[in-house]
């Protein structure tokens, strides 16, 4: 074979090495996992600002959301939000005295901040939906606010399992 064609063909190698990589890498954004940049201090002191993060994408095409599993919800095209599930539909749940109730019973919330924050009326959660909060409830913008609400199903995009940065902190997220 002449130097010429064993270019080109090595040539035509790394194109087509190139192109499978490009769409392995789209299909495991798209359909498996995420990366995501902390940006806030709603789930202050689980997570920090600038932490960052992988998203499990392909455990709620096959399961739903549990309790506590801490989300990266689509707030818009352009916006998402971790939060944590704290209730799920048909339950209900009220805050008293910076005390969570979930369905009459007080939640054991050991990783949230200590800022004071407000009570909350109890609520029912419509079928289908999720109440989410942050960790840092005297600083989140979640469920017991109009601008979010209650959270679709479809709206959660995946569960965060994973830190990568910073280093002294990397390894698995409850």
């Amino acid at each position: 074979m002449s130097e010429e064609k064993s270019s080109k063909m090595e040539i035509k190698e790394w194109v087509q090495s190139a192109l499978i990589a490009v769409i392995l890498a789209f299909i495991i954004k798209m359909f498996l996992f995420d990366f995501v940049m902390v940006q806030g201090s709603s789930m202050f002191p689980t997570l920090e600002e600038g932490d960052r993060l992988i998203v499990n994408k392909i455990g709620y095409l096959i399961g739903e959301p549990d309790y506590g599993d801490i989300v990266i919800l689509s707030y818009t095209d352009s916006i998402e939000y971790v939060k944590r599930v704290i209730a799920k539909g048909g339950d209900t749940i009220a805050i008293k005295d910076m005390v969570v109730y979930l369905n009459g019973e007080p939640l054991d919330e050991d990783y949230i901040n200590t800022d004071p924050y407000e009570d909350f009326a109890e609520v029912t959660v419509p079928e289908g939906k999720y109440f989410v909060m942050g960790d840092n409830r005297a600083n989140s913008s979640d469920s017991r606010y109009q601008s979010l609400g209650f959270v679709d199903e479809d709206d959660i995009d995946g569960k965060v399992f994973f830190r990568l940065w910073p280093f002294n902190k990397i390894g698995f997220v409850e």
